[in-house]
């Protein structure tokens, strides 16, 4: 008897569904949707990944509906290498010279629009950058926007036909990122202790007018 019940247990415990795996929270997303400046080097970014990360850029809304981004894909294999010393991070820790070596990014994306950049243009670049990366940290992966970079250096680089705009690095993070909350007039400059970078956020009853 003993024998049929553990047997009967076990064939209702295989004929059980397999457990749904719910996808991650916006909150969640958010939070781990840092500025990183350093990663891991052993994962290498596709471009598979990195279409999926643009894909987004074909749901999110426009302004105006004009649609103007367009975006270059760049990985290690289709020459990130081109994009090393073209841009800088870390603007607030200049004494770290980041990303330190080792770990910089080898995947990019490159905003560009087709049009001047306008307050619509504008509004497009931080809708579909924040797409984007929260996308990229769904895969496990993720990013930092690049505003510090060579705009006619990387449009000789990759030849590209329109303005680039920003520039998003993407990888697998190899840095701790914590936030931690302020008050309004509070210092809000990142910095990094014990070889973790803190980013000062101020905390919501502030910023509610």
């Amino acid at each position: 008897m003993a024998d049929n019940y553990l047997e009967n247990k076990f064939e209702e415990f295989r004929s059980k569904p397999a457990a749904k795996k719910h996808p991650a929270s916006l909150g969640t997303l958010l939070r781990r949707n840092r500025s990183y400046r350093g990663y891991d080097k052993s994962c290498v970014v596709t471009m598979a990944q990195l279409r999926r990360i643009a894909e987004v850029c074909t749901k999110v809304p426009s302004g105006r509906n004009q649609q103007v981004l367009r975006f270059k894909l760049v990985t290690r294999d289709t020459g990130a290498d081109r994009m090393q010393g073209l841009y800088k991070l870390g603007g607030a820790l200049p004494e770290l010279h980041l990303p330190f070596p080792g770990t910089e990014p080898e995947a990019f994306i490159i905003i560009c629009s087709v049009k001047e950049p306008d307050r619509w243009v504008n509004m497009d670049i931080g809708i579909a950058a924040q797409s984007m990366l929260l996308k990229a940290v769904e895969l496990g992966l993720g990013g930092i926007c690049i505003g510090a970079f060579n705009l006619s250096a990387v449009t000789e680089a990759f030849g590209l036909t329109c303005q680039p705009q920003l520039v998003l690095a993407i990888g697998k993070p190899a840095e701790q990122i914590e936030l931690t909350p302020v008050h309004e007039g509070d210092d809000l400059k990142y910095y990094r202790e014990n070889g973790i970078h803190f980013v000062p956020k101020i905390a919501l009853d502030d910023l509610i007018l």
